[in-house]
């Protein structure tokens, strides 16, 4: 069978959206109303949504179909037996705790097991797991490897933790660690996937001192097809045999179903023994809702039951992996910097790279995300020192910035959502911010929220 060099949508459209679109006026005006804070624009104005891959997924036939048969019973429905079977099929972990998505699943975990002064090593925590953390007044330590840090480097596990750092962390700090995490794929430093090697040898570590090992498992599948594809040793393995193994070297997982499963809205705890359960069902119960729904309409159970099988579709995730890699080499060829390699959910761009006359203080990423906007409609999202950034007070009273180690914006691909040419009429107009990037500004805040600082500040141009 000759091999076709263009990989196509493994679907056909059933139902199409009308698009917005604004002129640049009317979209500079939108933005300084919201204080230049991309999460704050209504999405009637925006044409591409790259803000985010979570909850954004366009759902199959089957899932809508299946929503029509859910069991809204208040307590044991059949369509909580339907999922806690499929995830329990996938993961191999007897105990299934439904939540309404990962940023609840994270909180009831760590409010469950977490004490101040506690410290919980992993690759890297994404924001909202890092502020549920540091909420409850323990700390997240972040171990991923050197290149890691490097938007340059082209090593293809860049997600990876540095194991000999994560074994003297384990061996000096064993009394405050409650368990250890990893984070697949790695968002925060790029969407970069964690090697199967990697992840046997942090279950190594985390076993011999005795600590519970929890995979954030919300982009499991794009991790496993990655796997197959950069690490020689499994090319000829499923992609669920892969994620079978995965799962089978932790303890437990925690997962924001929004993105790999498939789903609008979802996620959940899941855990091989129940030291932990009852303490969460009991929060669950306080907090989200009874155990078999948790927050959850049936309805919502089962597309994600549907959801969990769909994702492994092995055509669907070449597709998923393509399509990033389409756009992160069409960026790269109109002069924008972008994190190599490509992940699979989406394309980083390297803004301390693209904008060396912006610095950190004056959120270069900020500046561009709203560029993206102005010109082309692309709504996208700073991961840089907007999002991480930190003020620390200094010597004589006055207060210093400490920025993010690294300056990205992240544009975030729904899943079945947008097509070739949706990316080909973006690429054009790239061409444009590239030849007038020396004119962009930076920005200053102008109201500074306690946490996660991105979702609701607001800013204004420097002059």
């Amino acid at each position: 069978m000759r091999k076709h060099r263009t990989i196509i949508e493994p679907f056909k459209i059933k139902v199409v959206e009308p698009l917005t679109i604004l002129s640049h006026e009317e979209r500079a005006s939108i933005l300084k109303e919201v204080g230049y804070n991309l999460f704050l624009v209504p999405a009637a104005a925006v044409t591409f949504d790259f803000l985010t891959d979570s909850g954004t997924t366009a759902m199959s036939a089957n899932q809508w179909a299946a929503m029509m048969v859910a069991d809204e019973s208040y307590a044991g429905s059949r369509s909580f037996a339907k999922f806690e079977k499929v995830v329990q099929g996938l993961t191999g972990y007897d105990f299934v705790i439904p939540t309404h998505q990962g940023r609840a699943a994270e909180r009831l975990l760590f409010e469950a097991v977490l004490k101040p002064g506690m410290k919980v090593p992993s690759n890297n925590h994404f924001d909202t797991t890092r502020a549920n953390i540091e909420h409850l007044n323990a700390e997240a330590v972040d171990l991923v490897i050197a290149d890691g840090r490097d938007p340059s480097s082209n090593y293809p596990f860049k997600g990876n933790v540095d194991l000999a750092r994560l074994d003297e962390f384990c061996a000096a700090e064993r009394a405050h660690i409650p368990f250890g995490m990893i984070t697949i794929t790695n968002n925060t430093g790029g969407g970069q996937p964690v090697s199967l090697e990697n992840l046997r040898g942090a279950s190594d570590i985390y076993r011999r001192h005795d600590i519970p090992f929890i995979v954030d498992a919300c982009r499991f599948a794009e991790n496993a097809f990655l796997i197959k594809l950069r690490e020689p040793a499994h090319s000829e393995r499923t992609v669920r045999d892969i994620a079978h193994e995965i799962f089978s070297l932790a303890d437990g997982c925690m997962m924001s179903a929004k993105k790999d499963g498939l789903v609008n809205i979802g996620g959940f705890i899941a855990l091989r023994d129940r030291t932990w359960v009852d303490s969460l069902r009991s929060l669950l119960i306080l907090t989200e809702g009874f155990p078999t729904y948790g927050g959850l309409a049936a309805r919502d159970l089962e597309a994600l039951a549907v959801g969990l099988e769909e994702v492994l579709d092995e055509r669907y995730l070449e597709y998923r992996v393509a399509m990033t890699r389409y756009m992160a080499e069409g960026l790269n060829k109109a002069g924008i910097p972008t994190v190599q390699p490509p992940g699979a959910h989406a394309v980083y761009i390297d803004v301390k790279r693209f904008l060396p006359h912006i610095p950190s203080h004056e959120f270069p990423g900020q500046s561009l995300v709203c560029e993206l906007f102005i010109r082309e409609g692309v709504r996208s999202c700073e991961i840089g020192s907007a999002m991480f950034g930190r003020f620390s007070p200094s010597s004589g009273g006055a207060t210093s910035f400490i920025p993010a180690q690294m300056e990205l914006v992240r544009l975030a691909f729904p899943r079945r959502v947008y097509t070739q040419s949706h990316f080909d009429y973006i690429l054009e107009g790239m061409e444009e911010i590239v030849a007038d990037k020396n004119s962009m500004r930076g920005m200053r805040l102008t109201y500074d929220p306690p946490f996660l600082r991105h979702f609701t500040a607001r800013f204004e141009p420097v002059d």
